[in-house]
């Protein structure tokens, strides 16, 4: 029987595992999206952010009277603006919206809370430049999850607007790794594991709190947030992450839409191209980020 396309992006990774070194894992993460060629109708515009490093995306049916505002993964330590925006693209083609992707710092050289200041200070630009709260999906993809949903916990303890909506894919909002599925999982995630998460942990706390709601959102009272899309592989460390934050969100009042997809790994929206799963779920984002921004 021939693998399934998600096993040939398994057997992909085995062939490319993680180095010891870091800046070998930040050209490791820019690797995994080298293949994947942007389609000729994307365009691509690099911008300073109120002096965060961004770049604008959109395809010729993006309203630009709605963004994403979009965080990416890494583990707080890699992963340039590049290594996602062929995704970032496709899901704003989905949305009908433009994007804005921001190049925030990254641990060890820039700990918490730089990340989280630079997110704020992005979402603050779009504001500045007339783009209306109701109409900004802010997204974020693990640790850019996690990321998101502590950038919009800052905006409401500060009284600012919040965005429309939330769409968080396989958010990691649990640093101090207590959830189930980091053991139960273990065998069958790819990418991510107990060790080299808390090594990432360490690396951007830097002497932080883990449970502390600004970098675990898991442990927030999260009252009063937009509504939210969680997006998570069945086959992830980091499923229980999501899983528990949509039952939090459910008990906070929150409209919240949890997808459990089977057998997707972590990042699976990256490989989107080769990987059906991938082009479905995030056409279902589109469909929910479109819906909300619309105030559907």
């Amino acid at each position: 029987m021939a693998p399934s396309d998600i096993d040939v992006i398994r057997i992909r990774l085995a062939a490319h595992p993680r180095p010891a070194d870091l800046t070998e894992r930040r050209a490791r993460v820019d690797a995994l999206a080298a293949d994947y060629a942007l389609p000729p109708d994307v365009r691509v515009e690099p911008i300073d952010a109120h002096g965060v490093p961004a770049e604008w995306t959109s395809t010729p049916a993006a309203n630009g009277e709605r963004v994403i505002l979009f965080l990416h993964g890494g583990g707080y330590v890699s992963g340039p603006l590049k290594s996602h925006r062929h995704m970032v693209a496709q899901a704003g083609r989905e949305a009908l919206a433009s994007t804005l992707a921001l190049g925030y710092r990254l641990a060890p050289e820039h700990p918490f809370p730089a990340a989280l200041d630079d997110a704020l200070t992005g979402y603050r630009f779009l504001l500045a430049s007339g783009i209306a709260p109701a109409r900004i999906a802010l997204a974020g993809e693990s640790a850019g999850g996690g990321l998101a949903l502590a950038t919009v916990l800052s905006l409401r303890e500060a009284g600012l607007p919040l965005p429309g909506c939330l769409w968080l894919s396989s958010p990691w909002v649990d640093l101090a790794l207590t959830g189930a599925s980091m053991d139960s999982k273990a065998a069958v995630d790819p990418l991510l594991g107990r060790t080299y998460l808390s090594e990432l942990a360490s690396l951007y706390l830097n002497g932080a709190d883990a449970l502390g709601p600004l970098v675990s959102p898991i442990n927030a009272d999260l009252a009063g947030l937009p509504p939210m899309l969680i997006q998570v592989g069945s086959a992830e460390t980091l499923l229980d992450d999501s899983v528990r934050l949509a039952a939090l969100a459910g008990a906070a009042d929150i409209a919240v839409h949890l997808e459990i997809w089977p057998h997707m790994i972590h990042a699976w929206h990256l490989f989107y191209q080769d990987v059906a799963d991938g082009r479905r779920s995030l056409a279902s984002a589109g469909t929910f980020i479109e819906s909300r921004l619309d105030g559907r």
